[in-house]
């Protein structure tokens, strides 16, 4: 039977845990670098949502769900139509999503672990200091989605405790599953999950009520939200899936997906292991690793692009937190209170230690979000696809069309309409499989812009072996397109000549001599990874 008197230190604890993330986002976070080239993406579906015209890519076009985060851009939406910015309301949702999420590790270890204050603050601190506001800060909904995540869990470990649970607690956790699963399409495995290690600590006799509503819950709601989203996109799953998900098992994946939980919960991977130091705790030790281990591996089935700083297993993180300490409730280490007061001293220093470096690793996991990270202050530098949208941002409203591969920032920030050439948002290439020069040819586009791996000065080769490479391809197909269609090569900016942007420019409409000069001349274009000044390679061309 849970307690309901709350006891004045937890509340004392709450608002330090509180206070303590704001005061370590105040000082440690970024909130001033714009937004990351995906979660731009995100933002524009947001903003034309806000403004009427559907959950669309380019306005006027049909509905695409090129943003997975379903329910988080559905509630950016309706903070920008009461009138905060699209920035604020993205990053507004994100923020309250981290402390809620801090505040219930900290509650669901003490009113349902029953673990001290100290375990609870470690576990709650652990998760304040992690990873979670660099994704607020780079503008990404992946807080939303733990919170859901872990709000779910909790009602899962309150089941799993309960003999005979009510009907509002049945319902809490199948609804927790169902937003779980309307956040990012992944949340419907997690949720299902999360019902096993249900079952398993129950019995399935115990659980048949649990699993009759969940089924229901899924089956009733949840069909006829994927009726409406079939109907409304005319595809059943999200559009990147079908880009992600192509190709078979994606076994790359899977190796980066449990790296990356390794990296994230390393801590505390040692008390799973001591779970299984008797079968006491075995069985709740599996239960619980069913939905962190499961939801892994389930990144098997899509390509790992887009995973900015180990988001997409993000959620497993409180999860873990929210399991720990049961699995070592008990072990003598924790039982020195018999002993001399000075070696009490010991060991309350020795464990203050091994607390601190606990969270100094958590912290520090801030210091990987990008492979090319150079300061763990920074997670990436001043991005020339940023400014760039700024300037196109002149002609918004022109009828003028981008075709790129940078998807991201140019697009959100230009306003323009936009091919993404990849076909995370485009439903023609994703199915299809590749960019066309028919589909190019049915837009014309003013401006043609992709990122590859040549320049004028190291000049792509044509092998076999690289035009079977999917990226290698489409971009050869952009370049021989304006090449072949008389577009003027205004830039290809880069840091070195083997990583660079090419700008191509139409040259038969009103704005085409001013754009290829603007574009041209732009001498303060900066690669994002060293934040340094590009060179235009374009200049180096043969007259």
């Amino acid at each position: 039977m849970i307690s309901k008197k709350i006891p004045a230190p937890d509340l004392l604890i709450s608002l330090l845990l509180i206070a303590s993330t704001i005061y370590y986002a105040a000082r440690w976070v970024d909130f001033s670098i714009p937004p990351f080239e995906d979660a731009a993406m995100l933002m524009r579906y947001a903003q034309h949502l806000a403004d009427g015209h559907g959950i669309v890519w380019n306005i006027g076009e049909h509905p695409v769900d090129g943003a997975t985060d379903f329910l988080f851009m559905a509630a950016s939406a309706a903070l920008i139509k009461l009138g905060l910015t699209v920035g604020q309301a993205v990053r507004g949702i994100g923020y309250a999503s981290h402390l809620l999420t801090v505040l219930i590790v900290y509650w669901i270890n003490r009113r349902i672990n029953n673990a001290n204050i100290p375990i609870s603050f470690l576990s709650a601190l652990y998760l304040a200091v992690g990873t979670g506001l660099s994704y607020v800060s780079a503008y990404f909904g992946t807080p939303f989605f733990a919170l859901a995540a872990a709000t779910t869990w909790a009602f899962g470990l309150i089941l799993m405790r309960t003999q005979d649970p009510s009907l509002g607690l049945i319902l809490a956790f199948t609804l927790g599953g169902l937003v779980t699963g309307l956040i990012r399409p992944e949340g419907v495995i997690l949720s299902v999950l999360m019902l096993l290690a249900i079952i398993l600590m129950r019995g399935f006799k115990n659980s048949i009520a649990i699993i009759v509503a969940f089924g229901a819950t899924f089956l009733l709601l949840g069909g006829i939200y994927f009726l409406w989203r079939w109907n409304y996109f005319g595809y059943p799953l999200p559009n990147p899936f079908y880009k992600k998900g192509g190709s078979g098992l994606h076994w790359d994946s899977y190796h980066n997906s449990l790296l990356n939980l390794l990296r994230l919960c390393l801590p505390i991977v040692i008390a799973f292991i001591l779970g299984f130091r008797s079968r006491e705790t075995a069985k709740q030790t599996a239960a619980y690793l069913i939905p962190i281990l499961g939801f892994a591996v389930a990144f098997v089935l899509i390509s790992d692009e887009m995973n900015y700083g180990a988001r997409f297993q993000y959620a497993l993180v409180p999860i873990a937190l929210m399991s720990w300490a049961p699995l070592v409730r008990g072990l003598n280490i924790f039982k020195y209170v018999q002993t001399p007061v000075w070696e009490r001293g010991v060991y309350v220093v020795a464990l203050t230690a091994v607390s601190a470096g606990l969270i100094y690793y958590s912290w520090y996991q801030n210091c990987f979000l990008t492979s090319y990270q150079q300061s763990c202050a920074r997670p990436y530098e001043r991005d020339g696809r940023y400014d760039m949208g700024k300037l196109l941002a002149e002609y918004r409203g022109k009828g003028y069309v981008i075709a790129t591969t940078e998807a991201g920032l140019i697009p959100y920030y230009s306003g323009w309409d936009a091919i993404d050439t990849w076909g995370l948002n485009d439903p023609y290439i994703a199915h299809k499989g590749f960019l066309t020069t028919e589909y190019l040819d049915q837009y014309k586009p003013e401006i043609i812009m992709f990122h590859d791996y040549y320049s004028p000065l190291v000049p792509p080769k044509l092998t076999e072996a690289n035009l079977a490479q999917r990226w290698f391809a489409m971009t050869i197909t952009m370049k021989e397109y304006a090449e072949a269609k008389g577009y003027v090569l205004a830039a290809v900016f880069g840091d070195s000549p083997y990583d660079t942007h090419y700008y191509y420019v139409r040259t038969d409409f009103k704005d085409s001599k001013r754009l290829i000069q603007q574009i041209s001349t732009m001498n303060k274009y900066y690669w994002n990874i060293t934040g340094k000044k590009s060179i235009n390679y374009a200049r180096f061309t043969e007259p």
